[in-house]
């Protein structure tokens, strides 16, 4: 994927370079300008910015505007911006062969070495479906095969040195062959990795694999199945049980936290209303 520099002052970023792409390259000539068009549509708004706009007639976008504050702004002195990272995470996915939106620009605002604003733009995905709609409303058949399709797939991800910081539910969209998922031999399934700015080359031991697929909802019941999957994907000296434990106690610990944040969030809460 050919890269190019890309200055719109006081913005500097880069871009990748396409035949097919270069209406909406002159279109990035004008950022933030493209933002205020009447079709620009506000996905998400806070300190983080979502919105979808129309780059060229057949080029629609999702532009990500990463807000920066406090101790997160200064470690920008030194390490990359959100929107660097998210541009960063999703051409290691697409340069190894995993889906993701395509990468189309980044953008920094600096002032002092610091990022005071940085923005990733992206294609925009229609279709697909949350895996956690699965997780929730699947058949045990349609999960297992869904599971058999999504385990080699992570297997391979932590093969290749990559890591996704945030491998949780609403951050895969399933693409479903409905005619290949209903065939004897299962499949059908493809898998597009969200929010890439936690995604980062890193070849993780079996530990850290497993501590990495614990915020994915996979039911209690085919967890078994879903590590027997990974672990045979794997292969060669890869070792189930002391895989399979990693990843239990990987799990208790997660969802423990999860309860004492909410556990932390309902006293802050009483706090607030004076009843405690």
């Amino acid at each position: 994927m050919e890269i190019r520099s890309l200055a719109v002052p006081p913005y500097r970023g880069f871009r990748t370079a396409s035949r097919e792409g270069e209406a909406a390259a002159a279109a990035l000539e004008d950022f933030p300008g493209f933002l205020r068009s009447p079709e620009a549509e506000t996905l998400q708004a806070g300190r983080n910015q979502v919105i979808a706009v129309r780059l060229s007639p057949d080029r629609d976008a999702v532009v990500k505007i990463f807000g920066t504050r406090g101790v997160q702004k200064w470690k920008t002195l030194l390490l990359p911006s959100k929107g660097l990272r998210a541009w960063k995470g999703a051409l290691a996915l697409v340069e190894n062969g995993f889906e993701t939106a395509e990468p189309i620009a980044v953008f920094e605002r600096r002032r002092g070495g610091i990022a005071v604003e940085s923005v990733f733009i992206s294609g925009r995905v229609r279709g697909g479906r949350e895996i956690r709609e699965h997780f929730l409303q699947s058949s045990e058949v349609v999960l297992r095969r869904l599971l058999s399709s999504l385990a080699p797939v992570l297997a391979r991800l932590h093969g290749r040195g990559i890591v996704h910081r945030d491998l949780s539910d609403g951050n895969i969209l399933v693409f479903e062959n409905e005619e290949a998922a209903a065939a004897p031999a299962g499949g059908g399934f493809q898998f597009l990795f969200l929010d890439t700015n936690r995604v980062r080359r890193r070849r993780p031991g079996i530990f850290n694999r497993a501590r990495n697929l614990v915020r994915l909802g996979v039911p209690p019941g085919l967890q078994p199945f879903f590590l027997d999957q990974y672990t045979a994907a794997a292969g060669g000296r890869f070792r189930r049980r002391r895989f399979g434990l990693s990843y239990r106690i990987s799990k208790r610990v997660f969802i423990s936290w999860l309860a004492f944040k909410k556990r932390l969030r309902l006293r802050a809460l009483a706090r607030r209303l004076r009843i405690q």
